[in-house]
């Protein structure tokens, strides 16, 4: 049966690149993928899929029930780009949509996932349970993500999934790998705004104001303490301060500062306690210097935790399709963050990036202005869906 997944794979490798390039050139932001969604649910139905639409606006379920009962796997693809401008004028299918582009391949992932669909349909009468197809909207971090909304709206339910899996391409790492690792893959990511109360006067009489640019100049050089000596060498936390916001003039002290800052984590202990000290250090450095303060913290992407045992059938999906000595388990987690923690907050799942690097055919990371990847990778990423999908309802004990 893996043959025949990859055989098929490679025979719907022309229909995935046009998929693909269609919807590269008609690229829609989170919680807009209306073109995307209505493309999405037509071809799901075509297969004889049960769609539902409107899931998290513009996310779309499609249920596919194999002949045989037992247990659900859930797939996903995020459909959503990015609002920013592709700088590829050469590219023949370049986005069409001045401001918005896929440059993180979603484009791709909605290929994938839509002939892994195609395949797993042709083979319904082989499943021994049921097939989730999540297309979502919005990973992006448009409204806290669209992940949060699928499952709030009932994605993993009715039937309950039992376990989901998905790959994400990955052009910084050459085509036909794939990294997994079982535990946390990549990091919570959590935000805050502080902003610093002082009282402005004259550059030229300090002694007369309070002055918030200094204080939150201190802020920013003491948070840093949290990472270098409250968290243990061998654990990772990251706190960036990304924006400072302040004055108008040279000579003129301001009446506020303003930060806003990322935080990323790996341990949902160190995450817990992050927030407390977060505010502990803003205070208390506000108030040595006799500044006032207003923070505001916020939760965002949980911990993408990996499942041991979904991974392990990612890992023999990826062996049947690359082969074995083509998948990496990388012995750090990525500090960046995906919308799919939210899914594996509620059932058991796994998600890996897989390579689509090639220096002949594709140009910048992902969310860069001169993204692409090499698409050769769609079939591979098919495949590897189609036959984790196959072996968890056919081979699960």
């Amino acid at each position: 049966m893996m043959e025949k997944i990859k055989e098929r794979a490679e025979e719907l490798k022309q229909d995935m690149i046009e998929v693909r390039r269609d919807l590269h050139m008609h690229p829609e932001a989170g919680f807009e993928e209306f073109r995307t969604s209505e493309m999405v649910a037509k071809k799901l139905k075509s297969l004889g899929i049960e769609v539902e639409t409107g899931v998290a606006e513009t996310g779309v379920v499609g249920l596919l029930r194999g002949q045989q009962p037992g247990k659900t796997i859930a797939l996903r693809a995020d459909m959503d780009a990015l609002k920013m401008d592709e700088e590829n004028p050469d590219l023949p299918y370049a986005s069409k949509k001045p401001g918005v582009m896929h440059a993180c391949g979603h484009d791709g992932h909605v290929a994938m996932l839509l002939s892994a669909a195609r395949i797993l349909a042709e083979m319904k009468e082989d499943l021994k349970g049921n097939v989730k197809f999540i297309f979502q909207p919005a990973e992006e971090g448009v409204r806290g993500g669209g992940a949060k909304v699928m499952v709030e709206e009932g994605a993993l339910e009715d039937p309950k999934v039992d376990a989901i899996a998905a790959v994400h391409i990955w052009a910084s790492m050459p085509i036909g790998e794939i990294a997994l690792k079982e535990g946390p893959m990549m990091a919570a990511s959590d935000s805050f705004t502080a902003e610093i109360k002082g009282r402005g006067g004259h550059g030229a009489a300090p002694q007369d104001c309070i002055d918030p640019i200094l204080t939150a100049s201190h802020v920013v050089t003491s948070l840093q303490s949290i990472i270098s000596r409250e968290i243990k060498p061998v654990d990772s936390a990251v706190i960036t301060v990304g924006t400072f916001h302040a004055g108008t003039a040279n000579n003129i002290i301001a009446e506020k500062a303003v930060l806003e800052a990322t935080v990323r984590s790996l341990d949902p202990d160190i995450r817990k306690m992050l927030p407390k000290r977060v505010e502990e250090i803003v205070k208390g450095t506000t108030n040595a210097f006799r500044a006032d303060y207003e923070l505001d913290y916020r939760l965002g992407y949980p911990i993408v935790q990996n499942d041991k045992q979904v991974t392990a059938l990612l890992d023999e999906a990826a062996s049947d399709v690359l082969g074995a000595d083509k998948v990496n388990y990388p012995p750090h987690p990525v500090m960046g963050s995906e919308d799919f923690a939210y899914y594996l907050e509620k059932v058991p799942g796994s998600f890996a990036f897989l390579g689509a690097g090639n220096p002949d055919k594709n140009t910048g990371q992902a969310h860069h202005p001169k993204y692409n990847f090499d698409e050769d990778v769609l079939p591979l990423g098919c495949a590897i869906l189609s036959q984790a999908a196959f072996r968890f309802l056919n081979e699960n004990k």
